[in-house]
């Protein structure tokens, strides 16, 4: 399907009527990629490459980044504060492009034309200052994965909607498969080792019982209110309960892992984690299905993805911009989506149903891709946004540990972000406007 349809490899005109020159197919660029780096992962990477280097020349040194996002974010600024040729291109978490926009080669000439195929909410996260800084690759959403011929076992017609529903659930099958033998089992994995990934989780419990986003799009901190600290209560209670006391450790290797052994009920997750079908491979493991995470009383998941860069230092941007031309190609993304769950970023998937039928189980996370999800606050907080995240994780993690009640913690990261950002303290939005339409 690629062969017969790849995106014909010429420049593209550019909507402010330049040309990039042609590409030198004799040279060689580097790449930080996407994914966590499992063996797994990294050498379905390297086949793809090695299939651009055949149609292009052009050879791809492929860099394994950190797992950590946090580590990732720290690598990027070495690289840019040492203006280092390499890498080439790099893969961009969607909040991070306007951090480095001025370390970034505008692509608006390599795809300005081509833009109009792309999601527009994808494309405005990736322009700054009416520059394309990235190109988006994929969009991700936090959901809940769960093993369905458990709850048929156990006598659960659905997957939980609420949080309650999900933690009489966890332990009922925990309780379960612990007295048959299995005295490695929990209930409820998730990541919760302090970095990105537990901003992510922790926004999406306080939004799910209306305790805001941490700031608030009307410019006002908000962390330090009632619901929030009702959400993240709810959370330590789950630890040495439904799910391990090392869930504390947790990056999203560790608790796929411990999916992929069979002794775990419900992961929450990103979409691109899922195994194509919906069957896990590893033996034993059981049957896998996916629905939208628990509430209580707004419906709430963490918008996610990534985008494409090319670096301002790099010596090959018309060589690295074919690459992301291969890459953002429409039948790529319709190969990764297949293959590796990743959710395209052009129109037409999200237009035309049809493409949904090889994960129908996804279908209904549509309406959240194009229209709703919850956006980390980094529109509010500019360049702050990682010392945001940073404070917001660390005291997260302090008042789950215990080593603060939830309460301390919460007033002490008031006084914090208002430092950080210089905005005042105020009240979360209730009303819905809160969550990214």
């Amino acid at each position: 399907m690629i062969a017969a349809a790849f995106f014909c490899l010429l420049p593209i005109v550019s909507c402010r009527g330049r040309q990039p020159k042609s590409a030198d197919r004799n040279v060689t660029i580097s790449f930080v990629g996407w994914g966590s780096g499992s063996t797994m992962e990294t050498r379905k990477v390297k086949v793809l490459l090695e299939e651009f280097t055949a149609r292009t020349g052009i050879r791809v040194n492929y860099i394994v980044g950190p797992e950590s996002a946090d580590d990732r974010l720290a690598l990027y600024q070495q690289w840019f504060q040492r203006k280092s040729e390499t890498p080439d291109v790099l893969n961009m978490d969607t909040v991070w492009p306007g951090l480095f926009a001025d370390d970034l080669v505008d692509l608006i000439p390599y795809f300005g034309q081509n833009l109009g195929r792309i999601s527009a909410r994808a494309v405005q996260g990736d322009m700054v200052k009416g520059k394309l800084v990235a190109m988006p690759f994929n969009l991700q959403v936090g959901v809940l994965y769960y093993r369905s011929d458990l709850l048929k076992k156990y006598g659960f017609l659905h997957p939980p909607r609420t949080w309650e529903e999900l933690v009489k659930m966890a332990a009922r099958i925990q309780q379960g498969e612990r007295a048959k033998g299995n005295k490695d089992f929990w209930g409820f994995v998730w990541q919760g080792a302090p970095y990105e990934g537990l901003t992510c989780n922790a926004l999406e419990w306080q939004a799910s019982y209306g305790g805001g986003t941490i700031l608030e799009q009307n410019g006002v901190v908000s962390v330090d209110n009632p619901k929030t600290i009702r959400a993240l209560k709810m959370a330590k209670s789950w630890i040495g309960t439904i799910s391990p006391p090392s869930v504390l450790t947790f990056m999203e290797e560790d608790d796929r892992s411990m999916w992929d052994k069979g002794n775990v009920a419900f992961r929450r997750d990103w979409t691109w984690r899922g195994t194509p079908f919906g069957k896990l491979q590893e033996a034993g493991a059981g049957d896998t299905a996916i629905a939208l995470l628990p509430q209580d009383g707004t419906e709430a998941t963490t918008l996610g993805g990534e985008s494409l860069a090319i670096s301002r230092y790099s010596r090959y941007p018309r060589e690295s911009a074919e690459l992301i031309r291969y890459l953002t190609s429409r039948d790529m993304q319709f190969k990764l989506w297949q293959d590796e769950s990743l959710l395209p970023v052009i129109r037409e998937f999200y237009d035309d149903p049809k493409y949904f039928e090889l994960r129908p189980e996804l279908a209904e996370l549509k309406v959240l891709l194009t229209t709703g999800g919850t956006a980390r606050p980094s529109a509010v907080s500019g360049k702050r946004y990682p010392e945001v995240s940073r404070a917001y994780y660390t005291a997260v993690h302090s008042a789950l540990a215990g080593q603060t009640t939830v309460e301390q913690a919460m007033s002490g990261l008031q006084t914090e972000l208002v430092r950080i950002t210089g905005l005042p303290p105020g009240k979360p939005n209730s009303s819905g406007d809160n969550i990214l339409k």
